[in-house]
Order: C-alpha cells, then structure tokens, then sequence
C-alpha cells in the first residue's frame, strides 16, 4: 500500500472504513499456511488491545476457529524509561510453536514493537511472530515493518496519530492526525 499524505486534525479514517480494515486484516492474518498451527492474538497494553480484540472476533467468525487472545504489557521492555501505568500482562496459554501475531494501533519508531518481541521471545518459542497494526505511520528508528497493515499514511515527526477505537465497532471510531509531537 502507498503512504498519502493528509492535514492535520483532520479525521482519516471513520467507523465504517476502519470496520473494513479489520476485516481485511483478519482476512490477511489466517490467509498463510503458519497460521495453521495455532494462532494466538498478541495486542500491546492500551493501543492494541481494542484492536486485537476486534480481530479475534472476526477471525472466529470467518473461520470458525477461536485464536488465542492475549494482551502485554511492555513496560519492563522499553529503552525509555517511561512507565504508563497499566495492567499486567494476560497470557492464558502457551505460545510455543505457535504463530503469534502482535497486534497494535500504530507503528512509528518500531521501539515499541522491539519491546513487545523481547516479551514475547521471554514466554516461549513460537514458530512465528507476524506484526499486525492498523496504521503505519513511517518514521521508524529500529529497522521493523508490520506484516499486515490497515493504512500507510506519510507524518512528520510533529505530527501524532490519535486512534479511537472500542472493543466492539462503535461509530466514535476514529482515526485523526494531529499537530503535535507524539
């Protein structure tokens, strides 16, 4: 998909676009044949949750297969030393062997996403780790790409990405670019 570039505060993506995307991903996320061996939903505290969420529901609806669902907390993980308080992580099953998708609201840095594949690698040795986020939003520091996402879309540094998103399709949300440092 090719990056477009869009003003600021300006609404990207509303409910129902955003409803499409996640059945696109969904669609995407059990279409290769690792997903075969056991598939387990991995979204990262506050950002990825509603979206993992969202995807698991729909993965269970067009296949018929439940996916594991599980949730990380990173803080332990990051290079920053910032902490957002947040709950802690819930992993109810094994990951070995299985193909676990990361799962988060947007990509930028990859810093992120490096955290998250140290806590993942610290469960277990799954025999993938596929990243899934809803939008790209370019930028990155570490050398990481998503394997499926909802929308590439060119920011400057000052800009931030805003996404609204509920556990279940909501028309609040929302995906809006806004000036701004992340």
């Amino acid at each position: 998909m090719t990056a477009r570039t869009v003003k600021e505060d300006t609404p990207l993506l509303g409910s129902a676009e955003i409803e499409r995307i996640i059945a696109r991903l969904a669609h995407q996320i059990v279409e290769p044949q690792d997903a075969q061996r056991g598939l387990f939903i991995m979204g990262v505290r506050r950002g990825g949750e509603a979206l993992a969420i969202r995807l698991a529901e729909k993965i269970k609806a067009m296949s018929g297969t439940q996916p594991q669902l599980g949730f990380l907390n990173i803080n332990l993980y990051r290079d920053d030393d910032i902490s957002h308080e947040m709950p802690d992580s819930l992993i109810p099953a094994d990951v070995n062997g299985k193909t676990v998708v990361i799962v988060d609201d947007v990509l930028y840095t990859g810093r992120t996403v490096r955290s998250a594949l140290d806590a993942v690698t610290d469960l277990g040795r799954p025999g993938a780790i596929r990243l899934c986020v809803l939008i790209d939003r370019g930028l990155r520091e570490l050398p990481v790409q998503a394997d499926y996402a909802g929308r590439t879309i060119a920011t400057t540094p000052d800009q931030r990405v805003v996404v609204t998103l509920g556990r279940t399709p909501s028309e609040s949300d929302e995906v809006s670019i806004l000036a701004g440092a992340p």
